[in-house]
């Protein structure tokens, strides 16, 4: 199964400005475990590029990735371009 979401992290911006990109990071695992009824996401490294590329203070507000399930319901998670 594959899909493409656009995660919003606005509410990650509301945790003091030290954590947001780990917590970014978790969001968009939470996000795909709830969504693709998966037991473990893998991300790429590029997502964590993307939400790192400003530091830690400044993510972004959405991001957009593409799932991918296999047969083990292990879900990969890579950048959408």
């Amino acid at each position: 199964m594959e899909r493409v979401y656009t995660i919003p992290l606005r509410n990650v911006k509301n945790v003091k400005r030290t954590i947001r990109a780990p917590r970014a990071i978790r969001e968009v695992k939470n996000f795909l475990i709830k969504h693709m009824k998966a037991e473990e996401v893998k991300i790429d490294e590029s997502i964590n590029h993307a939400i790192w590329e400003r530091g830690i203070q400044k993510i972004p507000s959405k991001i957009t990735v593409k799932a991918v399930k296999d047969d083990d319901g292990v879900v990969t998670a890579t950048l959408a371009e």
